[in-house]
């Protein structure tokens, strides 16, 4: 018997055996799986001398005639095809309810911020910029819409980005408030709605900020030191990237605030922002 009449019988052997109709799926309404399941058993036991009658796997010769054919490495088994088809049901909607007769709707209490201590990871107290939308401000506009935004939005300091989003500065609420507008007020004669975010913000090129590998091994004492060391609210993570050099893109990952690890800590908010005092407050709390 030559080699290619043995390959044709086998591919004659094989054919009834594994085909199985791909638009019929093992339990739709068009044909339940346990009638396919019977089908097959039948199929598979029409052939004598094969151990296990109801086994569903073809034999070898007839995976690799198959091989040959459809490809390499693609096989058809029972109960093992796991890839995803988009539904060809029509899309329903969903079924909805009204409150009987004395039922009333409660709102989700709001999840509590979690509670840490000094020893906790210092990831606990960042802003991770990837979950957190940052907010910013344009370096061109006045002080009192950079008040304003920090109200609105809760914060005490907002990235000063240019039109590509590059970041270059950060002002926060001590420069709107502080003793800079007024000097730039009276440097050149302007009112105090006069005064740009760029002329009392702290510029990108004197801005401090912590390695997010170094940040990944730290705890929470050891932000609030380097904090209280720089004398500084804020502090910024930034991600360098595979060549890290003085002119490389650094990207801002998240940012330590003061106000938010004391509240964290579980401290009383302050009706009148002093950072002395809140950084008393937290060596208090952490036993700094």
């Amino acid at each position: 018997m030559t080699l290619a009449r043995r390959f044709m019988e086998l591919a004659q052997d094989f054919a009834p055996r594994s085909k199985i109709n791909p638009r019929v799926k093992y339990g739709s309404p068009s044909q339940p799986a346990r009638t396919q399941e019977s089908n097959m058993k039948t199929k598979n036991a029409s052939y004598p001398g094969e151990p296990g009658a109801t086994r569903l796997e073809p034999k070898r010769g007839g995976q690799l005639v198959e091989r040959m054919f459809s490809g390499f490495g693609h096989t058809t088994v029972l109960g093992t095809d796991q890839v995803e088809r988009p539904s060809e049901e029509p899309y329903r909607p969903l079924r909805q309810s009204k409150a009987g007769s004395g039922a009333t709707y409660r709102l989700q209490n709001q999840i509590p911020e979690l509670q840490v201590q000094a020893t906790s990871p210092a990831t606990d107290v960042m802003t991770d910029l990837s979950r957190v939308a940052a907010v910013t401000i344009d370096p061109g506009a006045n002080i009192d819409k950079a008040q304003k935004t920090m109200i609105a939005r809760g914060v005490r300091a907002l990235f000063v980005v240019d039109e590509e989003r590059t970041v270059v500065g950060i002002i926060t609420s001590n420069d709107v408030l502080g003793e800079k507008p007024v000097k730039v007020a009276q440097d050149r004669g302007a009112r105090h709605d006069e005064v740009l975010v760029r002329e009392v913000m702290t510029p990108a090129n004197r801005l401090e900020a912590l390695e997010l590998q170094d940040v990944l091994k730290a705890r929470v004492g050891d932000v609030v030191e380097t904090l209280k060391r720089s004398g500084r609210q804020h502090t910024l993570v930034i991600e360098s990237g595979p060549t890290d050099s003085a002119s490389a893109t650094r990207t801002v990952r998240g940012v330590f605030s003061l106000t938010q690890i004391a509240r964290q800590l579980g401290l009383p908010p302050q009706i009148e922002y002093d950072v002395a005092r809140t950084f008393v407050e937290i060596e208090a709390a952490i036993g700094g």
